[in-house]
């Protein structure tokens, strides 16, 4: 999460924007950004060419390696006087993000981005303005993991548009915890229908990383001056052309989220991310991405929105068929089950009155994924994970498209490692995660279930309901209208209270009657 200190860099450069004579909130958002692009796309070169001088081998350069060329790097152009600054970033900087989107897709760095950067303009006309933006950025701690996820959360967090579709960030933690539950391989081929600033893709990209690098000793992995973990994911060049071409797909329809993704995915070492302007839900997806739409991927991980109501007349009829519905976070999951491969995973966010709500649509849903598919975990999340954006309740779903479900592992997580409330402080000591536990008993869960261990085996484990972790009979769940919540499968143990006999009670009243009332005599005898 952001510390108070980039918060306070930030709103105050809000408002420089503000006087300056900028008052679209996106514009500033978006001019900032373009901003945060050229210092990180600096940042890349810099990594590469250290890279390069370690291990002798040529690389694709971003920037050309001449004296013009050079100076189009952050480093060369931000201690510019402001006219200065202004008229190179206007007539060369800019100008050549747009030319990005021509060069060749493999050189590293680039991809989807062009797409999105050709209509890169500077709008920031006071320099003074322009000198303070520059500042600001060169202070952010971009070098930190993930860090500009939440600088550009925090920037939309101004809009105030912000929320009408149900977007807010998710939990970097929580991002981390699905990605482990659902173990995406280097071969799979991987979804977010509704992206927006590209979490769930690039942070499974760092979890490859980590997952795919050889020892310290072989030179897979280090550690910084600040005691940063760096890892190189050498094991995965087998896999480097299915990973730059094919192995990330994003989708959202707001141009400006399609931006970040894109910066985002490329400064994560992906250079031809699939990020395209694209309504999931609209029926033209049928037209424009006809392959992807059914059929197609290993993984989803989604935190689709949660609010709103599509018509019903541009809502792709083929997922109506499945549910019939105006409500997204239906729609959504039906979207996921048909796009992805039979076989394929998914571990999704939902509000908890998917798994409770007693609509037909409701219903035929989850009777969806326990008769037609394998509803496999649920994890229920406590109230606060979402703030200070949502106080919603949500739960992970975690399900493989195809066969059909014998049983669903629940998980009560009670506590994320923050706090529940508005300012999300992190928290230590015990109780105060559940996740690493969660993650732990899953696997151990899927272990029993992949070795087809028998079911007294698995209730062994996992059949003591007042537990956090166990399991339900898909037929229990069946009989009770297929009602998912975890609440009406958790077993509460009580505490049984002893109490004195009522008669021993009243003599113990009366006695203390008895001893005021005396007293009582005594003070009117004084008077």
């Amino acid at each position: 999460m952001l510390t108070g200190s980039i918060r306070n860099d930030i709103d105050k450069l809000w408002e420089k924007f503000w006087t300056g004579g900028i008052t679209n909130p996106l514009t500033v958002i978006e001019q900032i950004s373009y901003l945060m692009f050229a210092r990180m796309l600096d940042m890349q070169e810099d990594m590469a060419e250290r890279k390069a001088n370690r291990t002798g081998k040529e690389f694709d350069r971003l920037f050309p390696n001449t004296p013009e060329g050079q100076l189009l790097r952050w480093k060369n152009f931000k201690n510019l006087s402001g006219k200065e600054l202004h008229k190179h970033l206007k007539q060369n900087v800019f100008p050549f993000f747009a030319e990005l989107g021509k060069k060749s897709e493999d050189q590293q760095g680039l991809g989807h981005i062009g797409e999105y950067m050709q209509d890169a303009d500077l709008e920031i006309k006071n320099e003074s303005v322009l000198v303070s933006a520059i500042e600001m950025v060169d202070s952010l701690p971009l070098t930190e993991s993930d860090v500009k996820g939440d600088i550009y959360e925090y920037l939309l967090s101004k809009l105030t548009t912000a929320g009408i579709n149900g977007q807010f960030r998710t939990p970097r933690h929580i991002i981390d915890a699905m990605i482990e539950l659902i173990d995406p391989q280097p071969t799979d081929v991987i979804c977010d229908p509704a992206c927006g600033t590209a979490g769930f893709l690039a942070r499974t990209m760092e979890y490859l990383n980590r997952t795919y690098s050889s020892s310290e000793a072989e030179g897979g992995q280090w550690t910084d001056e600040d005691g940063n973990r760096h890892y190189t994911g050498d094991l995965l060049e087998p896999y480097r052309e299915h990973i730059n071409t094919n192995m990330f797909w994003g989708f959202d329809f707001d141009t400006t989220m399609l931006r970040v993704s894109s910066m985002n995915m490329a400064l994560h070492g992906v250079s031809g991310a699939n990020i395209h302007y694209q309504d999931s839900l609209n029926k033209s997806i049928k037209e424009h991405f006809p392959e992807q739409e059914e059929d197609f991927f290993d993984v989803i991980l989604a935190n689709p929105p949660f609010k709103g109501s599509l018509d019903e007349s541009n809502t792709n009829p083929d997922v109506l068929g499945m549910v019939k519905t105006k409500k997204t976070e239906l729609l959504f999951v039906a979207h996921i089950l048909r796009a992805l491969k039979l076989g394929g995973r998914a571990a999704v966010i939902v509000p908890d009155g998917v798994l409770f709500g007693s609509s037909k649509a409701h219903q035929s849903l989850r009777k969806e994924l326990i008769e037609n598919n394998q509803l496999e975990g649920i994890i229920s999340l406590p109230s606060g994970v979402f703030k200070p954006y949502a106080g919603v309740s949500t739960a992970i779903l975690i399900f493989t498209k195809g066969g059909s479900t014998e049983r669903v592992w629940f998980y009560d997580l009670q506590a994320d490692g923050y706090s529940l409330d508005d300012k999300r402080t992190p928290l230590k000591g015990e109780n105060s995660n559940d996740l690493p536990d969660a993650i732990a008993q899953w696997k151990q869960y899927r272990a029993l279930v992949e070795a087809n261990a028998p079911i007294e085996e698995i209730n062994q484990a996992f059949g003591d309901k007042t537990q956090k972790a166990f399991v339900v009979d898909a037929a229990d769940i069946a009989g009770n209208k297929f009602d998912l919540s975890i609440n009406r499968y958790k077993e509460i143990v009580y505490e049984e209270e002893e109490y004195e006999d009522p008669k021993v009670i009243l003599n113990r009243l009366k006695a203390l009657e008895i001893e005021i009332m005396d007293d009582l005599n005594k003070l009117e005898g004084m008077l």
